[in-house]
């Protein structure tokens, strides 16, 4: 077979490939393991295993203040670790708007633990090792949890969704829009 003839074929399945992903991507959160939860409606209720040492962490146990929790796909993996580290490095600025950071992902505590330990991370990530949460939350992908944030309101409300975030200016997003928030409400 000719190179050409090769690049030519090479080139087809790249296409194809491209397709395929941009129609998955494309696809509603129901065929991604469960429909969004509807904004100004209450979060869903969690509670999971967390990296705190205090054993289990509910979204109940932050009312009173803003929550952000941003599922992701993986902990060590290169965009992962970069939207943790942006959030990490903006936590004062979520401080001084009352709000606690949640990262929740379906790897295990003793995974989140060893990332939190590397990355130098000050904040809660959570285990949903069976992806309930992330499927409550629109948020599953089969064996993990998309790369979705969600805003929750001092009394449980479901204010913001994000979703396919791009984990380099992420958290500066999410900042505006608590600004915004918080400015409205």
């Amino acid at each position: 077979m000719s190179r050409s003839r090769i690049r030519g074929c090479l080139t087809v399945i790249l296409t194809i490939v491209v397709m395929m992903g941009a129609i998955v991507l494309a696809q509603p959160a129901q065929a991604m393991g469960g429909k969004l939860p509807p904004i100004n409606q209450p979060a869903p209720d969690f509670t999971l295993p967390a990296t705190t040492g205090e054993g289990e962490v509910s979204l109940a146990d932050y009312r009173g203040q803003w929550v952000v929790a941003y599922f992701y796909p993986q902990d060590f993996t290169s965009g992962c670790t970069i939207e943790a580290r942006k959030f990490q490095q903006d936590l004062p600025a979520y401080r001084q708007r009352n709000t606690q950071i949640l990262g929740i992902s379906a790897d295990s505590v003793n995974s989140h633990a060893e990332f939190c330990d590397s990355e130098g991370l000050k904040f809660p990530l959570l285990a949903d090792q069976g992806g309930a949460v992330s499927k409550a939350y629109g948020s599953w992908l089969g064996i993990r949890s998309a790369r979705h944030t969600f805003i929750v309101d001092p009394e449980g409300i479901l204010r913001s969704t994000f979703l396919g975030v791009n984990p380099i200016v992420h958290s500066r997003e999410v900042l505006a829009k608590l600004d915004e928030l918080q400015s409205t409400l």
